[in-house]
């Protein structure tokens, strides 16, 4: 296990292979999420919490799916998850070309995103990954508590089409992806909002920074809009020129 100080690992390029045009009635992101196991129907706590986090700091219109599947104990479903991820990520590739698409997921639902990703999930291939030919609409993966920590790697590590663009958070006294001493439960319920799921949004906006056009605050009465800091052309620190609110930097995360 692997401890840093400070969590943010961008990556030096993003590929710009998504056209410029937008169709109409196309979201500026779409994010797709897997929940956790027995959580109800939905995005879960934790995709939740990044999906907020990132429509609050970038100010984009962010659609957010979450990915139809029986999140069971049993765990037996992981494979349809995939598929109907997998289904939902065509569809928007092909109504809308231009809009960068996210992968997320969390605990079981991190198991969903490994086998879009060609990830085995417990050294076994469970489902279909996603087709080759979209893999350049998807412009960021991220993992929280993922299984595959403890079974040869997240996709960051294993996946050929998205380990460039992926990051994995494990709590370090998580024991659904952290083998050894200290582990508690509460560390897999408890142990990811807001601290990794803030990390995981400033890294999902510095890969959509290289995508997409920054949005201009609107200037104060009686100031005219050239004198606005972060109005003017080119990005600023976030895609709005200004610093990504809430996002956590300081705090232990593990890396593999």
């Amino acid at each position: 296990m692997l401890a840093a100080g400070v969590l943010l690992v961008v990556p030096s390029a993003v590929s710009r292979t998504i056209p410029s045009a937008r169709a109409d009635n196309c979201p500026d992101v779409a994010v797709t999420f897997a929940r956790g196991t027995d959580e109800p129907a939905g995005l879960g706590h934790v995709g939740q919490a990044l999906v907020n986090t990132l429509r609050r700091n970038t100010g984009k219109n962010i659609d957010a799916y979450a990915v139809n599947y029986k999140a069971s104990l049993l765990q037996l479903h992981g494979g349809d998850g995939a598929n109907d991820a997998i289904k939902h990520i065509k569809d928007v590739a092909d109504k809308c070309p231009s809009t960068p698409q996210v992968l997320g997921g969390y605990s079981q639902g991190a198991s969903v995103i490994d086998i879009v990703s060609g990830v085995p999930v417990g050294g076994i291939i469970w489902g279909s990954a996603l087709p080759a030919q979209y893999a350049n609409n998807v412009i960021a993966v991220t993992t929280f508590g993922n299984p595959a920590d403890r079974s040869g790697g997240p996709i960051s590590a294993q996946s050929a089409m998205f380990g460039a663009k992926a990051i994995d958070f494990c709590n370090p006294v998580d024991p659904i992806c952290h083998a050894g001493p200290g582990n508690q439960w509460t560390g897999h319920t408890e142990g990811y909002v807001p601290i990794y799921t803030s990390q995981a949004a400033s890294f999902i906006q510095t890969r959509l920074l290289a995508v997409l056009p920054p949005t201009a605050p609107a200037p104060p009465l009686g100031v005219p809009p050239a004198s606005v800091p972060g109005a003017g052309p080119g990005p600023g620190p976030g895609l709005d020129g200004h610093p990504p609110a809430n996002v956590v930097v300081d705090q232990p995360t593990v890396f593999r």
